[in-house]
């Protein structure tokens, strides 16, 4: 990848951004920064300055998770540095920032992502031991100067200090950076002046409170002109449009028409899409039924079934007896995100640049190169405005590649809220016939899970990476289909669906959907059986301690009263992303029939904490996320695509219409868990189990549908 060896600040506010620039590398310890005036680079992640400001190399995506303040106070904990010197930049695009834990959630190696709160898990320990590093050369450098024993010095609040002694980071960064760093550094024990845990403000807050921190869609170009574009659906083309009224807009300057698409491109991108909505293009596509749902009925009968997982011996467990079944589905959903697709080219001979929001920059990268026809590019990577997951795959920078070139100026590409909706990936949705035989006790004694899944998120790494879309679901795609609980014979089998859709990643899934699954029919065995809900949990969690611990801490948030018949309170679980969590919800059915949430009881195990305001706000954020996916009714479909809905429309929850939340995070010494995707995943059960404690009627569909019950 070209580097230009001009400066360029990407992003906004103070330590918000990415720059560029031309220096010298460190003698002893490689690095893949490069340093600014007055800046010395310590391995791959960190950054000292003469004033004494810490920058750390983040290589995850802020998409509001609170990422890159979580990943910078590692560093700034372990290095001792002053909380308020810290700034952050994204980090070079080269392999040196692989996401680690790759291979171990089924992804190709090597790739660069941020999905499934994979962030603080996986850069967790490479951060701290490159602080570890620094620290140790820094006050290597200090005792040389003090003739001390470096043992005798420790360092705090952008210091090292030995007694009454002190050196600022900035004093020793050049010539602690020439050192040798030590082999095996040793990494902070204790709690004296410790970041780790703190509520430390948000680094990108400032910035997006007053409007700098700047998204795909913010980015300009001196000459730089603005397109509009429909595309075509799923094995679709363009079948016809109007050239005579994008003549009489004012502004427009290019249109383009091709099989796949239609874009005209204009001065400003309203003269761009008044024209292309006068052009009214009009594509072929595949006739669908508005409800898919079909199609899951048919995998779930007929489809050939893999074995994911087995233990003990159902088929032995349940021959001659009568299990009680139960069918449960979730239906497709969008993203539903405020951000448009969004990216800007710009196209000189051969040389290429793109401007971006993505979740896998390097892959971003990979398509820009070869969209533009060249081995080599050069790809910004914006933060993505867009939280939820559609934002991994970048779906507008061939197109706009393809309009600059043909305008010899910068074009920025957006589509509008309607096509972006249209030209959503959703999650894939899912149908699962659940299967249990109670045993002495009421402890479960079998536990089978059929499920028909479209899967998605193998779809979208197949894309980022270029190859042939699976055949067969992967990891990716069954993650948590497994019980988190100690059942002696259990059987999960998966059969993957067709669908004329292009599904992709979403944000908690498919976690979301197989905890409604489990936890749903987990609440009806337990009535079947006539046991107390938390109590059936607690008796198959001796293998699952931090679970259980979860589940009785949201009993006790919540005043937790049995979940009987006339309750409003349900129960549900879920071990996801290397972390737990309990939730109690109370909820009823409103006089319009719809569900309302009441309030929300929330106990959290995620290892580590290393911000607990982020673990609150995520947490909340999620479980109001989870909720908004089980309320907004599903979308119909035409043609392999969503039909686009105003936002407004869609009964999306208000601040109104909120729940109470409350949330409580568990203490933890095991390793750091994963967050942004965890609060949705165990809300859409809890809520189902309080409707059926308190009205009788058992929903075993999401989006709800009281209709159904």
């Amino acid at each position: 990848m070209k580097i230009d060896r001009r400066s360029l600040l990407i992003g906004g506010g103070a330590g918000v951004g990415l720059i560029v620039a031309v220096a010298l590398w460190p003698r002893h310890w490689s690095s893949e920064l490069v340093a600014g005036k007055g800046e010395q680079t310590f391995g791959s992640f960190i950054k000292i300055a003469r004033d004494g400001k810490v920058t750390v190399a983040v290589p995850q995506v802020e998409t509001g998770q609170g990422t890159w303040t979580a990943l910078a106070q590692i560093v700034a904990d372990e290095l001792g540095a002053a909380w308020e010197t810290v700034a952050i930049e994204p980090a070079p695009l080269v392999r040196a920032y692989a996401n680690p834990l790759a291979e171990e959630e089924g992804w190709p190696t090597g790739i660069r992502i941020t999905a499934n709160s994979t962030s603080v898990r996986a850069f967790e320990q490479p951060l701290r031991e490159a602080a570890a590093m620094a620290r140790a050369m820094l006050v290597g450098a200090a005792a040389d100067r003090w003739n001390v024993d470096p043992s005798t010095c420790d360092t705090a609040d952008g210091f090292v200090i030995n007694g009454v002694r002190t050196f600022t980071f900035g004093e020793l960064a050049e010539e602690a950076s020439g050192r040798s760093p030590p082999a095996n550094p040793s990494l902070r024990t204790g709690g004296k002046s410790r970041l780790i845990g703190q509520p430390l403000q948000r680094l990108d807050g400032p910035a997006k409170a007053e409007g700098s921190w700047r998204y795909a869609a913010d980015v300009r170009l001196p000459g730089m002109m603005f397109a509009a574009a429909r595309m075509s659906p799923p094995g679709g083309r363009l079948r016809s449009f109007s050239r005579e009224t994008i003549a009489a807009v004012p502004g427009v300057r290019h249109l383009s028409a091709r099989d796949n698409s239609f874009a005209v491109v204009a001065d400003s991108w309203w003269a761009a899409e008044r024209a292309l909505h006068a052009a009214n293009p009009v594509f072929s596509g595949e006739k669908q039924n508005p409800d898919p749902r079909s199609l899951f009925d048919a995998a779930l009968a007929s489809g050939e079934a893999d074995e994911l997982f087995s233990r003990g011996d159902y088929a032995a467990a349940v021959r001659g007896s009568r299990p009680l079944t139960a069918t449960y589905y979730v239906a497709p959903s969008q993203h539903l995100g405020l951000e448009p697709l969004s990216a800007t080219a710009r196209v000189v001979g051969d040389d290429v640049e793109v401007w971006a929001g993505t979740l896998a920059p390097d892959a971003a990268y990979d398509r820009a190169r070869r969209n533009g026809g060249t081995r080599d590019a050069s790809f910004y990577p914006m933060p993505a405005g867009e939280p939820a997951g559609r934002a991994l795959e970048p779906d507008a920078i061939p197109l706009a590649i393809e309009l600059a070139r043909a305008m010899g100026r910068p074009v920025q590409l957006s589509l509008s809220q309607s096509a972006s909706q249209n030209h959503d990936h959703p999650s894939g949705g899912a149908l699962a016939q659940m299967t249990a035989l109670p045993g002495a006790g009421g402890i479960t004694a079998a536990w089978k899970m059929r499920a028909a899944t479209a899967g998605g998120f193998g779809a979208a790494l197949a894309a980022l990476t270029n190859a042939k879309a699976p055949t067969r679901l992967g990891q990716p795609d069954l993650a948590g289909s497994v019980p988190p609980y100690g059942m002696p014979h259990v059987t999960i089998e998966a059969v993957t669906v067709p669908v004329p859709y292009e599904a992709g990643y979403m944000r908690g899934s498919p976690q979301r959907e197989f905890a409604f699954f489990t936890e749903s029919f987990i609440d009806e065995l337990a009535h079947a059986t006539g046991t107390e809900p938390l109590a059936f949990r607690m008796s198959m969690l001796g293998g699952n301690g931090r679970l259980a611990r979860c589940l009785q801490a949201a009993a006790r948030l919540a005043s937790w009263d049995g979940g009987g018949p006339g309750s409003t309170m349900g129960l549900a679980g879920a071990t996801a992303f290397g972390s737990h969590i309990g939730l109690v919800a109370s909820a009823s059915i409103g006089d319009d029939q719809r569900v309302k949430v009441h309030r929300l009881f929330a106990a959290v195990d995620c290892g580590r904490v290393i911000n607990r305001g982020l673990v609150e706000q995520q947490i909340a954020a999620g479980l109001i996320w989870g909720l908004a996916q089980a309320s907004v009714a599903a979308p119909e479909w035409v043609a392999g695509m969503p039909r686009a809905r105003p936002i407004g429309g869609i009964a999306l929850p208000r601040l109104g219409d909120a729940p109470e939340v409350v949330v409580e995070v568990i203490s933890s010494s095991e390793a750091p868990g994963g967050i942004s995707g965890l609060g949705c995943v165990p809300v859409a059960p809890a809520v189902a189990n309080a409707i059926h404690a308190g009205s009788g009627r058992r929903l075993r569909s999401l989006p709800f549908d009281l209709a159904a019950a």
